[in-house]
């Protein structure tokens, strides 16, 4: 039985939105980038509590990518 990786999944989608990433201002013309957009983003980007989600997100999905696998 794998586990589920949405709450994670939920909590990446939280932290994106409440960060800089996804609201851009640039000379006085503001536009929302996708959270894929920002997800794939450098550290400097987004904050490091947003990476580390990030981070743990993509190895919990692998996770469940391996036990697919498994015969």
């Amino acid at each position: 039985m794998s586990k589920s990786c949405k709450g994670l999944a939920m909590e990446l989608v939280k932290c994106l939105s409440e960060s800089d990433c996804v609201k851009v201002t640039l000379d006085y013309i503001a536009w929302n980038r996708s959270y894929r957009e920002c997800a794939g983003e450098k550290s400097p980007s987004i904050p490091s509590e947003c990476v580390g989600l990030r981070e743990t997100y993509f190895n919990c999905k692998r996770g469940q990518a391996n036990t697919y696998l498994l015969p």
